[in-house]
């Protein structure tokens, strides 16, 4: 270790250890912001500062909006090509200190790295959150939602993707998708790294935390207990129960900015733009075709050209406002807006995401969980600073992840229909009102539901409904760029989406009620949710309440630039991800999902931007031909 290294460590060891977790949740103060950002490159694996461009060429062969996980991807396989060049524009900044350790994930969608997006109100859903409304946290710097998720990697059954190609989707099998997966993916895991499904060729690290409780093998073997087994939830057989995989290496966040954009930044042909808000897409009303953008920067206004694509990879809500700025979208809808028509096409339908409920505590009557308060520990910290391990690495505190079957389950026997994440903490122990804050749960329902085991050792199971019915949409509240898009999520529209995520409540509870968890008395706490109290306990319409008022988004937006044929009235891109009826412009991110997968989104964007790039460089191939 240097002597610069160790300076370091220990000057900001007694910061942390004395102020943690009320400088965190202040971070977004100018000392405690600036601390963390000057810091980061100690903390950081090693990884370079990443430069901001300032200075722009009049044109680039490639304008890329985003620098989230398709974005990222996209600039560094394009600018592989010495003989491109290639422009990223991203609206935040470089993640710092903070963004890089897992455990602190919910802390970072209360900083300037979130958009802070708000979902409408719903009538059957999120009521009992802040405002009546819930919290859709999308990433807003180098990485995107990658730089602000809680890391967990799944990319989900083979039946999700197979069924994406019979929908009209050629290439978009999962035969086909695999090799995207595995060439995007560094598998750190010992057991899993000869896995015909996994690769330790990728440049995103997938590890499993250091650091273990005694639930972990209680939840696996109450999972046994249910007829289900151990499982790699990434390879053949997606069922079973685990360890929690996440985007991690060497104990730290590896975000699409660390994977992918680090290794390329200093590359002659690529340009990284932050701080650049993108306003609207050039395309000319008569040839349609896409030749550039506008964006601002530092309140100054710029136009670059695109002399082959603009890709636009914004993510599932911004990637439709930008097209329906830049007049492709509903011809009613712009026109009301007010802006002229390029191409009419259904931009920002088919809305999905996954739901789950959270809140669920079980107080246990011995030490085998950990508190807020015990984060504070100067051991815990050091070991995580110094040596990148212990509870600091358990993503989002994420500890076990197990993918089931509920007793109404409707699809074929190997695919689940909700998945179980397990903590190694709960509600009840969060002092700062970190984890409230990011989903919205008021103090009052905080009080008053878990106000007699505050401080206790509990940990919390979150059931994740993972085939919704329910589509929502995204549309344009006005024609400034700089106001919102109106979101519609529409969470349980579909009835059976709230019977099913129910079913998945009552299996949680059942799970950890079992035999398995009674020597450390796991037991669900009986304190009825806060607006729920007129439901007898633990019935379908008590659990079906606490569901509609505090139930949540995961952060998985997706389908609103839908991938399908020309035949399909919902579709926005083909298989190619090229945007219909308009030349030079392609979708790369979670907006071109048809169906969203039994799956954290991260990986499957990951996965997108791969595939997108092989696309683009064998089109662009065939063309010079």
């Amino acid at each position: 270790m240097t002597t610069t290294w160790s300076f370091w460590v220990w000057m900001i060891v007694p910061v942390l250890a004395a102020t943690w977790p009320t400088a965190c949740a202040a971070s977004d103060s100018t000392f405690f912001q600036t601390l963390f950002d000057e810091t980061s490159f100690l903390f950081n694996n090693g990884t370079p500062r990443i430069p901001d461009t300032t200075v722009y060429r009049k044109e680039y062969d490639f304008i890329i909006i985003g620098a989230g996980s398709g974005g990222s991807v996209m600039a560094n396989r394009l600018s592989e090509m010495r003989d491109w060049n290639v422009l990223l524009l991203e609206a935040g900044k470089e993640g710092n200190m903070l963004t890089e350790v897992p455990l602190t994930a919910g802390l970072t969608s209360i900083t300037g790295y979130n958009w802070g997006y708000k979902a409408d109100p719903m009538k059957g859903a999120c009521l009992g959150l802040k405002g009546g409304v819930c919290n859709w946290p999308k990433g807003r710097g180098l990485g995107g939602t990658s730089l602000i998720n809680f890391l967990i990697y799944t990319r989900g059954h083979r039946k999700d993707y197979d069924g994406w190609e019979q929908a009209g989707n050629p290439g978009w099998s999962y035969r086909e998708v695999l090799e995207y997966f595995k060439k995007s993916e560094r598998v750190q895991i010992p057991e899993l790294r000869n896995s015909p499904f996994r690769s330790t060729a990728g440049p995103v690290d997938v590890e499993e935390s250091s650091f273990e409780t005694p639930l972990l093998k209680r939840f696996i073997d109450a999972g046994r207990g249910l007829g289900y087994t151990e499982t790699d939830p990434n390879g053949e057989i997606q069922l079973g129960f685990g360890k929690a995989q996440a985007t991690m290496r060497r104990g730290r966040r590896c975000s699409a900015a660390k994977a992918y954009l680090a290794p390329a930044a200093h590359r002659h042909n690529l340009d990284i733009s932050m701080h650049s808000r993108v306003t609207r897409i050039l395309i000319d009303p008569v040839t349609k075709l896409a030749y550039g953008v506008e964006f601002i920067k530092h309140r100054r206004r710029y136009v670059i050209r695109a002399g082959k694509e603009v890709i636009l990879a914004a993510g599932a809500i911004a990637s439709p406002q930008l097209l329906m700025l830049s007049g492709v979208g509903p011809r009613d809808h712009l026109k009301e807006m007010g802006i002229p028509v390029v191409q009419d096409l259904p931009v920002g339908y088919n809305l999905q995401d996954h739901l789950n409920l959270p809140g669920l505590v079980f107080p246990v009557n011995q030490p085998v969980t950990v508190r807020e308060r015990d984060m504070r520990s100067p051991k815990y910290i050091i070991d995580y600073l110094v040596f990148g391990r212990g509870p600091f690495t358990s993503p989002g505190g994420a500890e076990g992840v197990a993918f089931v079957k509920t007793n109404i389950s409707f699809t074929p026997s190997d695919y689940p229909d909700v998945e179980l994440v397990m903590g190694t903490g709960a509600y009840n122990n969060d002092e700062s009102g970190t984890l409230r804050a990011t989903i919205g749960i008021t103090d009052e329902f905080h009080q008053h539901t878990y106000g007699s085991i505050l401080g206790k050792h509990a940990f919390a199971v979150s059931p994740v409904l993972m085939r919704p019915k329910s589509r929502g949409r995204i549309y344009l509240k006005s024609a400034n760029p700089f106001h919102w898009p109106r979101m519609e999520g529409n969470f349980f529209g579909d009835y059976d989406d709230l019977v099913v995520l129910r079913e998945g409540v009552k299996l949680t509870v059942a799970l950890i009620e079992s035999p398995s968890f009674r020597d450390v008395g796991a037991r669900l706490h009986d304190t009825p949710f806060f607006g729920c109290e007129q439901h007898r306990f633990r019935s379908d319409e008590y659990w079906e309440c606490a569901i509609r008022r505090i139930g949540s988004t995961l952060q998985h937006q997706c389908g609103t630039c839908k991938m399908g044929p020309a035949t399909d009235p919902e579709a926005v891109v083909n298989a190619q991800l090229q945007v219909y009826g308009i030349q030079g412009l392609r979708v790369v991110d979670a907006s071109i999902i048809p169906t969203i997968p039994a799956s954290h989104t991260n990986a499957v964007v990951f996965m997108i931007g791969e595939k997108a790039a092989d696309m683009v460089k064998e089109f662009w191939a065939n063309e010079i031909r």
